[in-house]
């Protein structure tokens, strides 16, 4: 279990078990306590883009992410960092996939392409799995809870779907009106 350090993490380990738990029956106190950690990390936006490019600029696309994965072929200089980037690539996935789902696949910004639910469940999973095969030495007892997170993907995803429409405001039903 992480120990509570941001202030909005008693917020978020509640809202996701209340959705996780309470309405998907998805009964993982790791995968929740992973999630809700998750979200206190994404809600500084600098944390979203901690990938960077040669030149310390932040990686906003999802394949050039992938690709500075790469610990042969991309600038993952080992495949501890290769870990690192694939763990952060899993969480970027999950994140954008539950929590704005306006973004998929929209061109809100002419020079960026934001990937499709599809490409987001793809690479999540396929990184999440990479994380789990990292399973020695300091990395034993984790892996396990990235095997989980990787074959629960799309659940954790309507999971934070749940979250998200729980955090959103309504706007107040007005009474019918008489004809």
């Amino acid at each position: 279990m992480q120990a509570q350090h941001h202030p909005l993490e008693p917020f978020f380990q509640q809202a996701v078990r209340n959705s996780y738990d309470g309405k998907l029956g998805l009964n993982d106190p790791d995968v929740t306590n992973y999630v809700a950690h998750m979200l206190c990390e994404f809600s500084e936006a600098e944390n979203l883009y901690k990938v960077r490019d040669e030149m310390g600029r932040p990686i906003e696309e999802l394949e050039e992410m992938m690709l500075a994965s790469d610990p042969v072929h991309g600038t993952a200089a080992s495949f501890d960092e290769e870990r690192a980037l694939r763990k952060h690539i899993g969480d970027y996935a999950l994140f954008v996939a539950g929590m704005y789902p306006e973004a998929m696949g929209s061109s809100r910004r002419l020079r960026h392409h934001f990937p499709t639910l599809s490409d987001l469940i793809r690479v999540g999973k396929e990184s999440y799995f990479i994380v789990s095969q990292f399973n020695l030495f300091e990395y034993k007892q984790e892996a396990p809870l990235f095997a989980r997170l990787s074959d629960r993907f799309e659940r954790c995803i309507l999971g934070l779907t749940l979250v998200r429409e729980e955090l959103t405001p309504r706007k107040p039903e007005l009474p019918p009106q008489i004809n």
